[in-house]
C-alpha cells in the first residue's frame, strides 16, 4: 500500500499477561483514520476520528460497556433445530448484544477469522474481514454452536474535508434456519464520545430538519447528523446514512449519545440455510457542526 497503511497495534499489559483482543489501525499518509477493533465479544471500529484528529466515539462507556464505538449485534437470534420430521423443530434463543447473561441469554460473540485489505486508488481503502457469531458454551457444544457466517465489507475513503467509511454487512446462517427479531437491540449501533452528548453541548439533526431526539426516535429519516464540542473549543461530528437494503429500519438516538438503525424492531427476518442478508451503513466523518444543506451532496 501507498497512501494507505494498516498495522496492528501493541497492547501494553503487565507482565504474563495477554490479551483476548486486538486492533488494527488504518492510517493515510501517517494519518490516524480508523481502528478495527477485535474485543471479547464483538469486532467494531475504534478508534474513529475526525479529519482534523478528533476522537469521535466512546469504546466501551460506563453505563453501557456493550456499546462499543460503531459495532454490529443483534439479541434474540432464533436458531430452529430439527428434531425429528420435517416439520418439527427446537427452538434456540441467542444474545450477541449484551456482554453478559441478559434476559436468560448467555452472551455470544462475534469473532474475527480473517481479515484482508486492499488500497483500491490513493483515497480509498478496501477491508474485508470474515467473522463467526459463535453462541456461548453449552451442553453438547462445548465450544458454543456457530450460528451465523458474516462477510463485513469496510471502504474507507478520504476526501478534503471529510472521511467517508461505508460498512456492508453480509450474514448467512451456518447449518440451521434462524429467525431474527423482533429486537430493539440491532443492528448497526454507534456511540459518540461523551464530550458530544447533547447534554454537554452537542446536536442532533435528521434529514427532515428535526433535532429532538424523542422524535427522531421511531422515525425513519433518511440520515441523522451527531455532532458536538470535541475539545479546545472545537466541534465535530458523524453524519450517518442507513443503506437503501433491510437496514434502512427505524432510529433509535439519545440525547446521551446512542444512535441505532434497526430494520428489526418491529418485526422478524427469517433466513433459511442458503439465504444471506445484507445491511449497509455510510458514516461521513466531518470537522465543525453539522451543515444540514450539505449532506445531500456529501452521500
Amino acid at each position: 500500500m501507498n497512501a494507505f497503511s494498516l498495522s496492528t497495534e501493541t497492547l501494553d499489559l503487565p507482565g504474563g499477561a495477554f490479551a483476548r483482543g486486538y486492533r488494527r489501525l488504518v492510517r493515510y499518509r501517517g494519518q490516524p483514520v480508523v481502528g478495527f477493533t477485535q474485543g471479547a465479544h464483538r469486532s467494531y471500529l475504534y478508534p474513529v476520528y475526525s479529519p482534523q484528529g478528533y476522537l469521535l466515539t466512546s469504546e466501551s462507556p460506563a453505563d453501557h460497556p456493550h456499546h462499543n464505538s460503531v459495532w454490529v449485534a443483534a439479541d434474540h437470534v432464533h436458531c430452529l433445530f430439527p428434531i425429528g420430521g420435517a416439520r418439527r423443530h427446537e427452538e434456540g434463543t441467542y444474545c450477541f448484544y449484551v456482554n453478559e447473561t441478559f434476559q436468560g441469554r448467555a452472551a455470544g460473540r462475534i469473532e474475527e477469522t480473517e481479515c484482508r485489505a486492499e488500497e483500491v486508488s490513493e483515497d480509498l481503502l478496501q477491508v474485508v474481514q470474515r467473522l463467526r457469531w459463535q453462541g456461548p458454551v453449552e451442553w453438547g457444544s462445548a465450544e458454543g454452536k456457530c450460528i451465523l457466517s458474516e462477510t463485513r465489507t469496510t471502504t474507507v475513503q478520504v476526501t478534503e474535508s471529510l472521511y467517508r467509511i461505508e460498512i456492508c454487512s453480509r450474514i448467512e446462517p451456518t447449518d440451521w434456519d434462524l429467525r431474527i427479531g423482533p429486537t430493539r437491540h440491532a443492528y448497526f449501533g454507534v456511540r459518540v464520545s461523551e464530550s458530544m452528548q447533547v447534554k454537554e453541548g452537542g446536536r442532533v439533526v435528521a434529514s427532515d430538519g428535526c433535532s429532538d431526539v424523542r422524535r427522531i426516535s421511531g422515525s425513519l429519516a433518511e440520515w441523522i447528523d451527531y455532532s458536538g464540542p470535541v475539545g479546545g473549543g472545537q466541534r465535530a461530528g458523524i453524519t450517518i446514512v442507513p443503506g437503501t437494503d433491510p437496514a434502512a429500519g427505524e432510529w433509535f438516538v439519545t440525547d446521551w449519545g446512542t444512535v441505532a438503525i434497526n430494520p428489526f424492531v418491529n418485526s422478524s427476518h427469517t433466513l433459511a440455510a442458503g439465504d444471506a442478508l445484507q445491511c449497509s451503513l455510510l458514516l461521513l466523518l466531518h470537522d465543525g457542526e453539522g451543515a444540514p444543506e450539505s449532506v445531500p451532496a456529501r452521500i
